[in-house]
């Protein structure tokens, strides 16, 4: 070990502990400075050498200015010190509970020659720290201490109990992160804690104690400054309590910084020379673990969440996960052979009620869910997670999509040989992802043939969609067709007379009783969540709403009048002129694929999902909570969120992978399975079905229903047999 540095570390950090109460120190000189002035000018009066009328009135406004500085500063001084600093959520971990695990971190300590740490806990992170937690406010319930001092008095040791109470208010809680628990081996998990427990030498200091105190008190009342909820006379105070507490914190800032990292370079440089080559293999497997952790959380525990089920063993999800990885990457294949070894975990009595209480305890954190289990917040265990997460999640999700169907009056495929046309079928989702795209391109493709268009169809599926979501009014002589609920090929619509319809004036575009396959639109309430600040029946918005068939006859003939005008640059050779400004029209539109059927679809996912989770019951307030649960509020979870709001797109082709699993499972003998590493998972065969994402995103995002007809096909999927919903 080296001295020096050790000493070196020490030394900074005690310094800039100094340079922080030299801050607290000023701050008091300011406040007593005006009773200092007071009390020079009351004595000169008592003793007359300071006299006369204006010294009266100096002496009597000094006097009360004392006066209200001094009730100012006990107020500041009073909520600083009442104030609950901030604690982090945490599973405390009794030494009945983990005999092992203390000795492990006494041992470390001795051998370090640091205080040992009062108490360990566990959070459902990948990371340690040591958290100083001897505010009052962070000790137990009276009623506890009561409790376990009249068990110690019938036990005949009243100073057995006074003393865990003493040290606990000297050394600091380990927090642990109980991934590392079950991934890492014993000797790995005693390398990474030795530079934690290190801390507490430093931490034991007394000047480095008092300005941690100092800090996070002005930390806790800048906290109490900013809560909701209080009258106007207790904000107007509190707003100046927390100015002062602004102001102390700014200007200690840079010293606290400092003085933490001198603490941490003195852990550092004492824990060097305790297992340093297994702590250097250690930090491998604790990047390892984070990788696992972040995606067990997000692919895997997330879906649960949100079903209102919880895993109940995440912790050991993480090992099977990060197993999954090494048999995937050959440059993980070390990893798996440490199996073999003694895992941290059994360090604990009970593993799997504290995996089961971290989880929970992640699940509040990462998601906000409740603090008990009930009827929709139950836990699940991995063997139960493809019937009860996955299959479930995918036939709400179906029965969802079907629902917004419904209320976009969707029809369904008129086909006598089905068992039920009625029936919630995936054939009805790929035709009205896809009917509009087909009929739209027969279009393009019959215009181009025409030489109305500068270019044909040409077979480009990118090509195909943006001439599926052009502007319905496409010219005076062009108007926009609306696709039928069976759909028409480009082959169908020629010899259908499509090209009569491209000759037909806008009245009969405009006009619903002039198509005979014309249905009362039902979507103008979804259309409004798209664009909400535009309506379709205003004049010259025709061209932006992008709904095929949803035109009026005023945008009808703003279109036509702008296509007409591009026709005759065209027609006049000036080609560079008319891009131009085709090209600063693109510019101000929005995309009109959120206008088409997909962009409308995903908005009413998204508005039936809003309603949903509005009409969802509030959350009752948990029974009982322990000294960690009650120091952070359920109206702040989640408190770390895993992932932003997922846009209408993004549900919209989560909902349809949903629909072609549930029909996939129900007409193919497929079965939901459950990943690792990619969360739930379609088997076919027993072997996961990896090429069924980008089918489906080149459906929702292009309309392109063929490759994902091709996968059907070859799996055996029947689309036109219902699916079974929730």
């Amino acid at each position: 070990m080296s001295g020096t540095g050790v000493e070196v570390g020490a030394q900074a950090a005690r310094s800039r502990a100094l340079a922080v109460l030299r801050l607290r120190s000023r701050a008091l000189a300011v406040a007593l400075l005006p009773a200092a002035a007071a009390v020079v000018l009351l004595a000169g009066g008592a003793t007359g050498h300071i006299g006369g009328a204006s010294w009266d009135v100096v002496r009597w406004v000094v006097t009360v200015l004392a006066v209200l500085v001094l009730l100012a500063a006990a107020g500041v001084a009073l909520v600083v010190a009442r104030a609950r600093p901030a604690l982090s959520p945490t599973v405390p971990v009794a030494e009945e509970s983990a005999p092992d695990l203390y000795r492990l971190v006494r041992d470390l300590a001795d051998r370090l020659d640091v205080p040992a740490p009062s108490a360990i806990a566990l959070t459902p992170d990948c990371d340690s720290w040591l958290e100083d937690r001897t505010h009052p406010s962070h000790g137990p319930p009276a009623r506890d201490r009561d409790t376990s001092a009249t068990s110690g008095a019938a036990s005949g040791g009243a100073g057995d109990v006074r003393a865990p109470e003493r040290r606990s208010s000297a050394a600091p809680v380990l927090v642990i992160g109980s991934p590392f628990l079950w991934w890492m081996r014993v000797g790995e998990l005693r390398a990474v804690l030795a530079p934690v427990v290190a801390g507490t030498g430093p931490s034991a200091h007394p000047d480095i104690a008092a300005a941690r105190r100092f800090v996070r008190g002005l930390d806790a009342a800048v906290a109490v400054a900013a809560a909701p909820g209080r009258g106007p006379l207790t904000r107007t105070v509190l707003a100046g309590v927390g100015w002062v507490a602004r102001l102390l914190l700014r200007n200690c800032r840079v010293h606290a910084a400092e003085m933490e990292r001198g603490v941490a370079a003195a852990a550092a440089e004492r824990a060097q020379t305790v297992d340093y080559g297994v702590r250097i293999v250690a930090q491998e497997q604790v990047g390892l673990a984070y990788a696992g952790w972040d995606r067990l959380l997000t692919r895997v525990a997330l879906p649960a969440w949100r079903m209102g089920r919880w895993p109940s063993r995440l912790d050991a999800g993480v090992v099977s996960a990060l197993t999954e990885l090494s048999r995937r990457d050959r440059l993980a294949e070390g990893f798996a052979s440490r199996l073999g070894e003694r895992p941290a975990c059994d360090l604990l009595e009970e593993p799997g009620s504290v995996d089961e209480a971290a989880s929970l305890l992640a699940a509040r954190l990462f998601h906000g869910g409740p603090a008990e289990t009930g009827p929709d917040w139950a836990p699940v265990a991995w063997q139960e997670y493809p019937d009860e997460v996955v299959d479930r999640k995918w036939r709400m999700d179906a029965a969802r999509l079907h629902r917004v169907l419904d209320s976009l009056g969707v029809g369904h495929r008129a086909d006598p040989t089905g068992p039920d046309p009625e029936g919630p079928t995936l054939a009805r989702v790929l035709d009205h992802l896809t009917t509009t795209v087909e009929v739209q391109g027969a279009a393009h493709g019959v215009r181009g043939a025409h030489g109305l268009d500068g270019e044909h169809l040409g077979g480009a599926p990118d090509e195909a969609y943006e001439a599926s979501v052009a502007p319905e009014g496409d010219g005076a002589g062009r108007p926009g067709v609306r696709g039928g609920g069976d759909g028409l090929d480009a082959e169908q619509a020629r010899d259908t007379g499509l090209d009569a319809l491209l000759h037909a004036g806008p009245a009969s575009a405009a006009d619903p009783a002039a198509r005979p396959d014309a249905r009362p639109d039902t979507r103008s309430d979804v259309r409004s969540l798209v664009r909400p600040d535009e309506h379709s029946g205003d004049s010259g918005d025709s061209n932006d709403s992008g709904d095929i068939g949803d035109s009026n006859a005023s945008g009808d003939t703003d279109d036509s009048n702008d296509t007409d005008a591009s026709d005759d640059s065209n027609a006049s050779g000036d080609t560079d002129a008319a891009d131009d400004s085709d090209a600063a029209d693109d510019s101000d539109e929005p995309d009109p694929r959120d206008e088409g059927p997909s962009g409308v679809l995903a908005a009413g996912l998204s508005a039936e999902l809003a309603r949903e989770e509005a009409a969802a019951p509030p959350r009752p307030a948990p029974a009982g909570q322990g000294p960690d649960e009650a120091l952070w509020d359920d109206g702040a979870l989640p408190l770390f969120p895993l992932q932003p709001p997922r846009t209408g797109r993004e549900l919209l082709a989560d909902h349809v992978t949903a629909m072609v699993c549930c029909a996939a499972v129900d007409t193919a003998g497929a079965t939901p399975g459950l990943d690792w590493l990619d969360g739930p998972a379609l088997l076919v065969d027993g072997e996961r079905a990896a090429d069924l994402a980008p089918r489906v995103q080149r459906l929702v995002e292009h309309g392109d229903p063929s490759p994902l007809r091709e996968w059907l096909a070859r799996l055996g999927v029947r689309q036109e047999k219902p699916v079974r919903l929730v």
